[in-house]
């Protein structure tokens, strides 16, 4: 059932984003904002990841666009051409830049420039050239096959017919963007929603002739399939473009770090209003080649490029008031109730502060006047408060030292690995001792990832606590059906199916069980790990009475701050009474064991320090495929102990002291039979 639903959910998504596609890239109309559409992709692509099962020739990880129009030739690229993934923000930039190094295996210390050019908001093209003459042109399509739009291209003036320069390659494909300037399209009488909409119309025009009437612009920026191009990185092939008749991007630059990065794109945004064409971004490229050959691509992705999206959807409104809300973890979040406020086509009425320290950075205060963004978030957050129109009355926002829900004194908890204060203040109750906290470990309980009872939903969860009727999760499975049935909006029916909803949930998997108590830090992917560690329920339960908690320390994965949490919660005894009490009522599957006859069968394997040529990520893969086990502590249990380039002298001392065998990157790969 559960997996009827998740591909069922699946399916409505891959048919919504297929419509969105054709109607963009075949119809030339935007049924949604990009806000709408980039979130349908990423949850399309984080239902894939999540589940193996799900998969569709229509979906993003398939496909750049839709399939070529039937009113022109449909022609296969020598070299795709690929998509791009997002960036929203300076820690996905950072994210971005990690996993970079960690790929290539680079010293942090390591600089990577990249070459960040503005994204134009036109149509894709690709441009072949044959002994320096244009031969063919091609739309993007479903970036593995395109339209033949050769006829259309030729009429644009921006593309050089023949070259003259004798460094131009023999064969090369030149992909760029199609354009309309924004004066020139508000000359045009066309009804077009924009000059993106416009740009992808004329293109696919039947007769060339009627495209020709119409002032397209094209701007070049990389190139596909190549033979003879002899240039190493990104900036001087932006060069030699503007030498062999290209027109470029002016605002094309060379930039190292991210901080800098995040400079550049704050000032291309102030600009972005004053340019004539539109922008939707920044695009930043590794600008080695030699670099990017070796990153090479994900999916429809390439590794060494990533979009940063421009905030596009952004509002003014009044803070009318600021709420505190509690969390599951006992997290305590400020939001802003605004003047309800039209953002990219949605009512926005409410918008998250994030934390105490974000309303005192930006001196966030109720009445202000506030400019709210709904970009690449799905929740609304807000920007900045314009001082000059605050009221003379106005007073600083002071946030609770208690508990709006149960009066406990709210903490900041010191972070012992991090040596900081977290920005996060938190209830100091203890778990279901505090009304908030309960019901939202409840709803947690409930939710897709966890139990995913239909028909129990988050209102009913409140309004089930409110009265009575469920204050625990084992609540849930002994409801008094008959007080439900009498309730106001339930029925006989509405009833029954709940019921049979909530009986059909008594069998779960380990992991999904784990997942559902809301430890903190223990997400979907820490309690698989965990699932795997324990096997059964029953040892999972009795790790209370084992108190063999530094022992996890050996599933690779879980760290310090995830045992922490876990031994809070086998400490509190609510949480044992919950777990004693399940028990009693569900069937709690074992988790399956995956046996392989692998090399490194039953051999565990930690390294410490940095490996030649090879990511720590490489090696783990590595181990894995051929059956071991990777750990991340060295105790009795681990087998070997792999040394690279400045080890971490306790962990190479405590291998010696418990006589653990210590080898190093040559001596490990000739154990899986490989040569250095």
């Amino acid at each position: 059932m559960e997996k009827k639903t998740i591909k069922k959910n699946y399916s409505f998504k891959i048919k919504l984003i297929k419509k969105y596609n054709e109607s963009y890239y075949d119809k030339n109309i935007s049924l949604v904002s990009d806000d709408v559409y980039d979130t349908l992709k990423k949850d399309i692509l984080k239902l894939e990841k999540n589940h193996s099962f799900l998969n569709s020739k229509f979906s993003p990880s398939e496909n750049v666009g839709f399939k070529p129009s039937k009113n022109f030739k449909k022609v296969a690229h020598k070299v795709p051409m690929l998509s791009l993934g997002n960036a929203f923000s300076e820690k996905d930039l950072d994210n971005f830049e990690k996993k970079i190094k960690n790929f290539l295996s680079l010293e942090e210390k390591i600089k990577i420039y990249y070459n960040a050019e503005p994204k134009i908001d036109g149509i894709s093209a690709s441009l072949t050239y044959k002994n320096r003459k244009f031969y063919k042109g091609l739309s993007r399509g479903d970036g593995k096959e395109g339209e033949d739009i050769t006829e259309n291209l030729a009429t644009i003036s921006d593309i050089p017919k023949v070259i003259s320069s004798k460094d131009f390659p023999e064969e090369i494909d030149i992909r760029g963007e199609v354009f309309i300037q924004n004066s020139d399209f508000a000359n045009l009488n066309y009804k077009f929603a924009n000059p993106r909409n416009a740009a992808s119309g004329s293109l696919r025009q039947k007769n060339p002739n009627d495209t020709q009437k119409i002032p397209l612009k094209f701007i070049a920026y990389t190139f596909g399939y190549e033979k003879g191009l002899l240039v190493e990185n990104q900036s001087d092939f932006i060069k030699k473009l503007s030498e062999w008749g290209f027109k470029t991007n002016p605002l094309n630059k060379i930039i190292c770090g991210v901080k800098n990065l995040i400079k550049n794109y704050n000032e291309i945004e102030k600009k972005r209003a004053n340019l004539n064409f539109d922008i939707d971004g920044i695009v930043y490229k590794v600008n080695d080649f030699a670099m990017q050959k070796r990153l090479g691509n994900v999916a429809s992705a390439p590794r060494w490029a990533i979009a940063h999206k421009f905030s596009s959807n952004k509002a003014v409104s009044k803070i009318l008031d600021i709420e505190i809300q509690v969390g599951r973890t006992g997290a305590l979040t400020p939001v802003a109730k605004i003047k309800p406020i039209n953002i990219g086509g949605v009512i926005v009425s409410n918008a998250t502060l994030h934390n105490e320290d974000e309303i005192n950075r930006k001196d966030i205060r109720i009445g202000d006047t506030a400019v709210i963004e709904r970009a690449g978030d799905v929740i609304p957050h807000i920007l900045s408060v314009d001082t000059t129109k605050r009221l003379k009355n106005s007073k600083k926002f002071e946030f609770p030292n208690k508990c709006p829900s149960c009066g406990s004194e709210t903490i900041k908890e010191f972070n012992t690995l991090t040596k900081k204060t977290d920005a996060v203040r938190r209830c100091s109750s203890e778990d279901y001792y505090c009304k908030k906290i309960s019901i939202e470990k409840l709803k947690h309980f409930v939710s897709k990832e966890a139990f995913n009872i239909d028909g129990l939903g988050k209102k009913i969860i409140e309004g089930f606590y409110k009265l009575k009727f469920i204050k625990f999760p084992q609540d849930i499975f002994q409801l008094d059906y008959d007080k439900v049935e009498k309730l106001e909006g339930w029925g006989a029916l509405s009833v029954k199916n709940l019921k049979y909803s909530i009986d059909q949930k008594k069998n779960i998997s380990l992991e999904r069980f784990i997942y559902s108590l809301g430890i903190r830090h223990i997400g979907l992917e820490n309690a698989k790990l965990l699932s795997k560690h324990f096997v059964s329920f029953s040892k999972f339960k009795n790790l209370s009475k084992t108190k063999k908690y530094e022992d996890l320390l050996n599933i690779d994965g879980i760290g310090e701050t995830q045992v922490k949490s876990i031994k809070r919660f086998f400490g509190n005894e609510i949480n044992l009474q919950v777990l004693n009490e399940l028990e009693k009522i569900l069937i709690v599957k074992n988790a399956s064991i995956i046996k392989n006859n692998g090399l490194l069968k039953n051999q565990s394997f930690l390294v410490t320090g940095k490996l030649n040529g090879i990511s720590r990520a490489e090696a783990k893969s590595l181990i894995e495929e051929n059956s071991g086990i990777t750990a991340s502590i060295v105790s009795k249990k681990l087998n070997y102990l792999i040394i690279g380039e400045k080890p971490t002298k306790r962990k190479v001392e405590s291998a010696k002291e418990l006589k653990i065998k210590i080898i190093n990157q040559d001596e490990f790969l000739k154990i899986l039979n490989k040569t250095s």
